[in-house]
């Protein structure tokens, strides 16, 4: 698999991403809708760091291995101008809950079935709060694995700690960890949203920089998932 390839075919097809994930083949947005291209197989870890190193330099593989981000212009033979290169690692953990396959979001829960509405919509911000151990983190997973089973979406999730893994379905999931994939929740958030996202579900709201870039990302178009406990507070001098 080739990056030059991968890149001349997001021209011909007037793409305006193309999208690397693992385990889910090269994926473009074409007029706004993910389009896995035909007859490629899953990327996997392997094919990443070959595709990586073709985008990169050394230098920007350096500063990503540092800082966990990376977002910089790569410039590419076939096309005047440049290309954006936006890195993220892929989470690949084991011993986790995988895609909380027993929890319907209206069943057993006692989730009200308006969560399996709300979580189909294009854009806005929502919510899930409550003290700890209330069910903030299954009601979230649950309406993840509604929304993988009936639409095609470009979703993010920065977590500490991921509780439930995904399978990409009809989404991509990418799931990044906090401290493992990235150094805090508002610079993942901050390089979350230059990855095309339709999604981006933030594990928690801890302090204004990261409520203010949600809040941002709300309304800019994209659809932002927050969880929020009693201890997160704003003062009104901070508001």
């Amino acid at each position: 698999m080739d990056l030059d390839e991968l890149l001349k075919l997001m021209v011909d097809k007037e793409a305006s991403d193309l999208h690397l994930t693992v385990p889910s083949p090269p994926t473009l947005r074409i007029d706004g809708s993910l389009v896995p291209i035909a007859d490629m197989p899953p990327l996997d870890s392997t094919d990443m760091t070959k595709l990586f190193k073709q985008a990169t330099i050394t230098k920007q593989r350096t500063a990503f291995k540092k800082e966990k981000e990376l977002d910089s212009p790569t410039a590419w033979r076939g096309w005047p101008g440049s290309v954006s290169t936006r890195s993220s690692e892929r989470l690949d953990k084991p011993g986790l809950p995988a895609g909380t396959g027993r929890y319907p979001v209206d069943r057993r829960l006692g989730l009200p079935a308006i969560l399996k509405e709300v979580i189909l919509k294009p854009r806005g911000l929502i919510l899930v709060t409550g003290p700890a151990n209330s069910g903030k983190s299954t009601t979230m997973a649950a309406m993840i694995r509604h929304l993988n089973e009936n639409a095609s979406k470009n979703v993010i999730t920065i977590e500490d700690p991921v509780e439930y893994l995904f399978s990409n379905n009809k989404c991509i999931i990418r799931q990044r960890d906090l401290g493992d994939d990235t150094l805090s929740f508002h610079a993942a958030l901050v390089h979350a949203l230059r990855h095309d996202p339709d999604v981006v579900v933030i594990g928690e709201m801890r302090d204004l920089d990261t409520i203010s870039t949600a809040m941002t990302a709300a309304e800019t178009g994209h659809l932002v998932r927050a969880r929020c406990t009693r201890s997160t507070r704003l003062s009104r001098s901070t508001a």
